[in-house]
């Protein structure tokens, strides 16, 4: 698979693109700490095979996109918002589907909101609203809670350590129905850690500003709204994917029983058939 590199500016964006050009375009934006392949090259292809041509790019600080020093991060929400608009225009995309998970889901409601004329339909996975009161909601779970203070410690220059570190955050957040996979999920992480610019610099997605998002008005959503949560989300509990549906008329929510804060490929039926109803369209808009 053919690596693009978009760059605006001082920004560099890392992309990869699956299927046909012609057909409706997803982009996809993943969540903190995590590079393009946290959305598997089978789910994207697997998506491509149904008439859709995907996007997944590196945020900034993730993969090869542009990174920044520890603790140091020059860049809010917002302009990683913009960054979802920059990936389009290096592709020559009007507008597109646009899919997000967890951070990037919140990254996605921005794009939508702020970008309309960019974004045909939105899609959440695994994530919360933005720019409304969450404080009713409940928080991550005690179990999760108590595995995530070990971050702290954390020195994320060691290889070694993180791999450990990661693999037990991905066992904590997956899926109470399906088995896990631990050398799957160790030969993945390492692969990512591998890969990346300094995958340490991928931190400063916790410290980073929330810009303008507390603006976002989800009720002046104009998209059409699809949620996907699954019940067992020890980081978003599905009470989070819940609240979309009272607060955006018309949206839509797909509960994968069991489902943790992951993309399982025992759910991918599941997700992509609910994903490609959802962007069902006639053509690409350039």
């Amino acid at each position: 698979m053919q690596t693009t590199i978009v760059k605006t500016d001082d920004v560099e964006l890392a992309s990869e693109a699956f299927g046909n050009p012609n057909d409706p375009a997803i982009l996809l934006i993943m969540g903190a700490m995590a590079s393009m392949l946290w959305w598997p090259k089978e789910f994207c292809q697997r998506l491509a095979g149904k008439g859709r041509y995907v996007i997944r790019y590196d945020n900034r600080d993730t993969g090869l996109s542009t990174n920044y020093p520890v603790g140091k991060p020059e860049y809010s929400f917002d302009d990683m918002a913009d960054d979802a608009i920059r990936v389009l225009d290096g592709y020559g995309i009007s507008s597109a589907h646009i899919v997000g998970m967890s951070m990037g889901g919140m990254i996605a409601q921005l794009v939508a909101l702020t970008y309309p004329e960019r974004s045909r339909t939105l899609t959440l996975i695994s994530t919360s609203p933005v720019g409304v009161d969450t404080t009713h909601l409940p928080g991550m779970t005690p179990a999760y809670t108590e595995h995530s203070a070990s971050y702290a410690d954390l020195d994320w220059s060691d290889r070694r350590q993180v791999v450990e570190f990661m693999l037990a955050d991905v066992r904590a957040i997956s899926s109470t129905r399906h088995s896990f996979d631990e050398q799957r999920a160790r030969d993945f992480i390492e692969t990512d850690y591998d890969r990346a610019r300094r995958f340490e610099s991928a931190t400063n997605h916790f410290v980073i500003s929330s810009g303008d998002q507390q603006k976002s008005k989800l009720s002046h959503l104009r998209q059409s709204l699809l949620v996907i949560h699954g019940t067992s989300d020890p980081i978003f509990p599905i009470e989070h994917g819940r609240e979309f549906i009272k607060i955006v008329p018309g949206s839509k929510l797909v509960e994968v029983e069991g489902g943790g804060h992951e993309l399982h490929p025992n759910d991918w039926d599941t997700m992509l058939e609910a994903l490609v109803r959802h962007t069902k369209s006639k053509k690409n808009t350039r």
